[in-house]
């Protein structure tokens, strides 16, 4: 079966500003994690990272409050078009503070990742989160993705999806282990997250893991026991898929 090119996923750019090292690791080891974000730089004080962000464009700002000569929250206030933030501190005390200057969120340290992560969706509100391993840098680690259902966020393995159903504003996404996950999420969102050389559209209501069909004709897809059709609008992009075997 031939395999189309790999789409690129959208990135965001962020920048950590922080006095404390350890902190700085953390987040990028966080960052690192997930393939839609794109670490610019890091900036020990709130000064560097006033020049970063006149020179760059950025779209998230992981923020660190108590720092020497100028703090995080004097920072925040002194840009007129900031990006997105995300306070970062070992502080309560200036919650309420920093909600008033409407960032995302506000993080004590030490940031959990399952923490950052809630951050993160609720920076861009959308799931799932795309990430390129496991938050603890594992290079063994198979892809996978985060599905917000049941009020959490479920980890799937890319190799373990079977196939994905439409059901309007939300998707099911069926497993080999026999898991249905339901999720609110627009098929064509979940499609542009998804690998296009892993994953296929073979329907406005479907899409296939390649790696799952286990027979095909110009109609059908069997995954398993289970028959899929191809749709209509579909049908020519799945031919010239497969046109080595039909």
């Amino acid at each position: 079966m031939i395999t189309p090119e790999v789409s690129t996923p959208q990135m965001y750019r962020c920048l950590i500003v922080d006095d404390e090292p350890q902190a700085r690791v953390v987040l990028r080891r966080h960052i690192e994690a997930l393939d839609m974000l794109q670490l610019v730089g890091e900036c020990p004080n709130a000064l560097a990272a006033f020049q970063i962000l006149q020179q760059q464009e950025l779209d998230l700002l992981f923020l660190d409050i108590q720092m020497p000569r100028v703090s995080g929250l004097e920072l925040l206030r002194s840009l007129q078009h900031p990006p997105k933030v995300i306070f970062t501190t070992a502080h309560r005390e200036h919650a309420a503070e920093a909600y008033e200057l409407d960032v995302v969120d506000y993080l004590l340290k030490p940031v959990a990742f399952e923490r950052f992560l809630k951050a993160i969706q609720k920076a861009f509100r959308f799931v799932p989160l795309p990430l390129a391993e496991d938050h603890q840098s594992n290079p063994g680690q198979a892809p996978f993705l985060y599905f917000r259902a049941d009020r959490r966020m479920i980890k799937v393995f890319l190799h373990e999806i079977l196939h994905v159903e439409s059901l309007k504003d939300y998707v099911r996404i069926v497993t080999i282990k026999g898991e249905s996950i339901v999720t609110k999420q627009s098929i064509s969102g979940l499609e542009s997250t998804l690998p296009a050389h892993r994953f296929f559209r073979i329907h406005r209501s479907f899409i296939v893991n390649l790696q799952h069909v286990s027979a095909f004709n110009a109609t059908e897809v069997e995954m398993g026991t289970q028959k899929l059709p191809v749709g209509r609008l579909y049908r020519s992009a799945w031919l010239e898929l497969n046109k080595t075997f039909l």
